[in-house]
């Protein structure tokens, strides 16, 4: 997976996990206020008054059907109107407990993982990555490097492109050639010199290289009237 993949995924994951948490908060303060609202509507019916009291608020906690809720829950007093209004009232933190946040905790676990795996990801290359190995001139070509000292290729990020031998052996020639440019009976005769026809086995070796190429680099591997081809940017 590539980096820029890598870090969508995250930025998804964050989005997920702070959407499941706001959802379960949201669920849990409908249920809140409507439980709060029964409660204080049973309380001032049987009270008949709008006298706020210590029997009120004892009567309008055992009306609460959410145990949990019982004491946390408040009644406020408006007198911001002509005639007092009490209403039930509870806190942004009080919801968020009662709440089930196990789903978006779950998310924002993996979450903690996968940006991890992508801090750690970032910065392997650097790690695993030769630097003793002197780069050769003039091996460096669409955002591809190839080490005549191990054989392989690297990204720019310094990662180790894999290869079938065969394929390894193709590209390295396409990256000696001045032109980068082969044709097919050089090609032929240089990875299957003892087979008469090995048309259809290049036309499968180049179709696969194809699309490593394309996936590490900016490189591509073009046909040249059917005779030849052509490694370009």
């Amino acid at each position: 997976m590539k980096q820029k993949h890598a870090v969508l995924v995250l930025f998804a994951l964050i989005f997920a996990s702070s959407l499941t948490s706001f959802s379960c908060y949201s669920a849990t303060s409908r249920l809140v206020r409507e439980d709060m609202r029964r409660a204080l509507s049973q309380t001032m019916a049987e009270q008949q008054s709008d006298v706020i009291s210590q029997d009120t608020i004892r009567v309008f906690n055992s009306h609460l059907r959410m145990a949990a809720l019982r004491g946390k829950a408040t009644l406020v007093v408006d007198a911001r109107e002509r005639q007092f209004r009490a209403y039930a009232h509870c806190s942004e933190a009080t919801i968020f407990r009662l709440s089930d946040q196990r789903p978006a905790a779950l998310l924002w676990a993996l979450t903690g993982f996968w940006a991890f795996f992508v801090w750690y990801r970032r910065r392997l290359p650097a790690v695993t990555a030769q630097p003793s190995l002197p780069l050769v001139p003039g091996l460096c070509y669409g955002g591809l490097t190839f080490q005549q000292t191990d054989g392989r290729f690297y990204t720019a990020d310094g990662e180790a492109v894999q290869l079938t031998p065969m394929q390894c052996q193709l590209l390295e020639m396409f990256f000696l050639s001045p032109a980068h440019t082969l044709s097919k009976s050089d090609i032929c005769e240089a990875l299957w010199p003892k087979k008469p026809d090995a048309s259809e086995t290049l036309y499968t070796l180049v179709r696969r290289l194809k699309r490593v190429v394309e996936q590490h680099s900016s490189l591509h591997i073009v046909s040249g009237r059917g005779k030849s081809y052509s490694l370009v940017e």
